[in-house]
């Protein structure tokens, strides 16, 4: 693995003066009971689930997991809490368990899966069927797919609550970091403009989780007046030129950007989302050139280590 060198974030001047101013479809699929507005709740929903927690680490970690033509980041948080958003495609699901046991993972505090497209759902349900889940969160928008399917019955079999992924959330996951769920703010057609779309704030640092949002969410969120400055930000749609418009990216203004993408017939990431990145001064990494990144915050500053 290799260890870059520790970063101030270079709009920390400005964060420093900014703090100092102070699914219905699912009843198609499967049988519900007990629906609350907000909840899909499937039948059977207990999960009375122990809590394990990693060890304290007193840095937030982020791991963008190299899952080749896809997209899955795993979250630590500094009192050893976990998060997983995103899994992968289908050809993923043993290579995302065997991941997560190499971090140690024995519970995900809270699961997210952004939308229904297979890239990034696809190893979800292998995960739910070998560790255990407290929250598991998902936009209401279906997919006709056997991949969305097998989703469903993992998450039925182990006798979850799936609570709708919409703006306006707080998720209750680190009393030391503030996890804000800032899309999808209006409901689409679209699968992708229906990504979930997270915001986390530790300390003076922060990352921004886009899920395949394209210009349309991208847009509802800044009409929305959301704070969407981040540090770090996931490019999103794997640097497809349908996403990261220049207005959202001016919003965003991140010190770095990730883009989850690997080999691939579509041309991402697209060489006019890598120029802009480039103009605005964004440090880009790319899971097909680096594998794996971890970027780790001590809630000041940055550490980033890539696999290669």
């Amino acid at each position: 693995m290799i260890k870059r060198n520790v970063r101030l974030p270079g709009k920390m001047k400005r964060v420093k003066q900014m703090f100092l101013l102070t699914v219905s479809t699912i009843l198609l699929s499967l049988s519900l009971s007990g629906c609350a507005i907000d909840e899909w709740v499937l039948e059977g929903s207990t999960n009375s689930v122990s809590h394990e927690e990693l060890p304290q680490q007193d840095r937030l970690r982020v791991i963008f997991l190299d899952v080749g033509q896809g997209a899955s980041q795993l979250l630590i948080s500094p009192s050893g809490r976990t998060m997983l958003i995103d899994a992968g495609n289908n050809d993923q699901e043993q290579v995302m368990v065997d991941y997560l046991k190499q971090y140690g993972v024995k519970r995900l505090d809270i699961v997210i899966g952004t939308h229904p497209d297979a890239d990034h759902i696809g190893g979800l349900d292998r995960v739910i069927d070998n560790f255990e889940v407290g929250e598991i969160y998902m936009p209401k928008i279906q997919a006709n797919t056997k991949t969305f399917e097998y989703l469903l019955k993992s998450i039925s079999n182990k006798g979850l609550k799936v609570k709708s992924a919409k703006a306006g959330l707080t998720l209750n996951w680190d009393e030391q970091v503030q996890v804000k769920m800032i899309a999808p703010v209006n409901t689409s057609d679209d699968k992708n403009n229906m990504s979930a779309v997270v915001k986390l704030t530790y300390g003076s640092t922060s990352f921004l989780l886009t899920g395949d949002a394209e210009r349309e969410s991208e847009q509802d969120m800044i009409s929305s007046g959301v704070d969407l400055q981040a540090d770090v930000m996931l490019v999103g749609h794997h640097g497809s030129k349908s996403s990261t418009t220049a207005a959202f990216l001016k919003k965003v203004s991140p010190e770095y950007a990730v883009i989850q993408v690997g080999e691939n017939t579509y041309g991402h990431p697209k060489q006019t989302i890598l120029d802009r990145l480039s103009k605005a001064g964004v440090e880009v990494y790319r899971n097909d050139l680096q594998g794996t990144i971890e970027i780790d915050s001590d809630g000041q500053k940055y550490t980033v280590n890539t696999e290669r």
